[in-house]
Formats: C-alpha cells, structure tokens, sequence
C-alpha cells in the first residue's frame, strides 16, 4: 500500500492523479496506523512553512514521519519540512535531513518566485537515475536547499540547489514530480520500484 500523508497540502489530489496515471490507488490518510504500516510513503506539499509544521505537530504526524524506515518521498514544501530548518518565518523543521532551506535572492532580473521548466544535472542515485540528465522537471518555490553531502540532483536558478535529496530511505524532489511530465513519471516509477 503506498500511503499519501494527509496533512492540508495543496497538491495531493494532483499527486493522487499522478499515481492513478501509473495504475497506483495510493490512500490518502493521516491515520498514524496506516500511514507506519504502508509499503511506501509519500509526503507532498504546496503552502508555508511554519503554518504546515504546526498542522503537522498538532497532529502528531510530525514524530510519526520522522519514525518511518520504509521509502518515503517528499515534494516540494514536503522535501524543505525534511530538513533541519527553514528561513521562511524562520521554522524549525523535521530535521531529518541536516541541511538548511534558504530564500532566493534575485539576481540579474531573475524573479522569485522561481517558477518553470529547469534541467537537471548530476543525477546519481536509485531515485535520479543517470539518464535523467539533462531532463526538464517543473518548479514553483521561492525557498531551496543548496548542494551538500544528501544532494541526489542539482538544477540551477541564479544559483545551484538541490533538485533533490537523499538519506537512508528518505527521498525527496524539490520540484513537481506530478507536475513534471514522463519525467516526473519516470522518479515516480523509481520511487515505487524501491
């Protein structure tokens, strides 16, 4: 069963849509139970930082996530909540990744929020495999994760940050896997492949 945590993120149904597309019937829940038992673990998310960490521990959902040890897959918002903390309205995160989310700051006209097409590039894990290299995927983010030691892809948007991220069996994409076409269903594949 591959579970999709339930927490008031915006874009679950499109995540729900994009799984359907590959023959998935995940289940949407915030059911602590369910969500531990899952084969796989998906922890999307479109919204605020701080506003979603307090939905998050008001639920208990913030210890349960940090609990699980199946593959698990953050997007967006949900891969910014796995790392230590974010500058936006400067909240603690899960701190299960230990890198740090910071804010774009425009450079030569580029605006923020970074919203589109980008490639990516040093593609080297079971999510990112290296085929992928060169690929386009969609973004819509005014925070990112620079490139550290959990970096499994990069992109660039006035500077290089991580397109995406790796530690033990936590995944996460910082763009729109759902969003993002046959490559979007190609990590997504991979990702249920684990």
């Amino acid at each position: 069963m591959i579970a999709v945590i339930d927490y008031n993120a915006g874009n679950v149904q499109s995540v729900l849509f994009a799984l359907e597309r590959l023959g998935v019937n995940a289940v949407l829940t915030g059911d602590h139970a369910q969500i531990r038992a899952a084969d796989k673990v998906i922890f999307p998310g479109v919204g605020e930082a701080s506003t979603t960490m307090y939905f998050l521990r008001e639920r208990g959902l913030d210890v349960v996530i940090k609990s699980l040890t199946q593959p698990t897959l953050g997007i967006c918002v949900g891969m910014q909540l796995l790392c230590a903390h974010s500058e936006e309205n400067d909240t603690p995160c899960l701190g299960v990744i230990p890198q740090q989310v910071k804010r774009f700051i425009p450079v030569k006209g580029e605006k923020v929020p970074h919203m589109g097409w980008n490639s990516l590039s040093r593609c080297e894990d079971k999510l990112f495999t290296p085929e992928l290299n060169g690929e386009y995927v969609y973004y819509v983010h005014s925070y990112y994760v620079e490139e550290g030691p959990y970096t499994s892809a990069l992109s660039e948007y006035t500077l290089p940050f991580s397109a995406g991220l790796h530690k033990d069996n936590f995944y996460a994409t910082q763009f729109h896997v759902e969003k993002s076409g046959k490559v979007g269903e190609t990590i997504l594949r991979n990702f249920l492949s684990l």
